[in-house]
């Protein structure tokens, strides 16, 4: 129980990050002992990430759960392998690109079209208050990407200078993407400039409903002074309005279109 304790501990902390990573970490977890006290605690990990609780329900109603996991992680490399063909498709030569936070699927979609021979570059929030976008910017500098650093406040000087808006997902809901705050005001501005707004995520992260996570407010401001309050929601709801594609395992689809998908998926 100890190695299952430590890994609920570290996907609540946030020490595990990325979508997949968690749900690796979740299944991972859950084999040690699938119990149903198991199943409860993973399912209420972390609120926001229904790739975690999918993947969970799926072992769950397994009869073989090795064979299942296995199933499972297949599932997230050749969903990462097509999602990336697909979004690197959008990436042209000489474009500037904007994203927010951090995205294993989005990095992967840059990553390929800079391996096809393009030339652009990457405008990154910093992403407080975790500074996740740092992370990004790490990882692409690595890849030989040029990438230009910028505050979560400067924002709309740095998104006109870009022609497309490309971030991941957290959950894709009935109403919108669920996506690291920040993420619907730099929609808005986005449309505002005629900027496309592309979310790339997997089908395996719909869930009709999602509740937003708030996090601690020390993460912000470990202030102790009884007339502050310091509130700190982690995700926003982007409106699906807002949202010109998504990127997932069928393509590059209309935000109707991959409800639609999405409601059929099975795995």
């Amino acid at each position: 129980m100890k190695r299952f304790e430590q890994i609920l501990k570290d996907i609540k902390s946030i020490k595990i990050q990325g979508a997949r990573n968690i749900a690796r970490a979740g299944i991972n977890a859950y084999l040690l002992e699938p119990s149903e006290k198991n199943y409860k605690l993973l399912m209420n990990a972390r609120p926001t990430e229904p790739m975690l609780f999918n993947s969970i329900k799926l072992l769950k109603n397994s009869q073989d759960k090795k064979k299942k996991a296995k199933e499972i992680f297949n599932f997230f490399k050749e969903s990462q392998e097509k999602i990336s063909d697909y979004g690197s498709e959008l990436i042209k030569t000489e474009m500037n690109i904007f994203t927010h936070c951090h995205s294993s699927t989005v990095i992967s979609i840059i990553i390929l079209a800079k391996k096809q021979g393009k030339k652009f570059t990457v405008f990154n929030t910093e992403t407080r208050p975790l500074l996740q976008g740092r992370k990004t910017a790490k990882e692409l500098a690595k890849a030989g990407i040029k990438v230009v650093q910028v505050s979560d406040s400067d924002t709309e000087f740095s998104l006109e200078k870009c022609d497309l808006f490309l971030f991941g997902a957290d959950a894709y809901t009935e109403n919108g993407v669920v996506n690291k705050i920040g993420t619907s005001t730099l929609c808005k501005i986005a449309r505002l400039k005629k900027i496309p707004c592309i979310s790339a995520g997997s089908l395996l992260k719909y869930k009709s409903k999602i509740n937003i996570e708030f996090r601690a407010g020390k993460e912000l401001w470990d202030e102790r002074e009884k007339n502050i309050e310091v509130i700190n929601p982690a995700f926003d709801l982007t409106d699906k309005k807002y949202i010109s594609k998504v990127i997932c395992e069928k393509g590059i689809l209309s935000y109707k279109q991959f409800l639609k998908e999405a409601k059929k998926f099975r795995l």
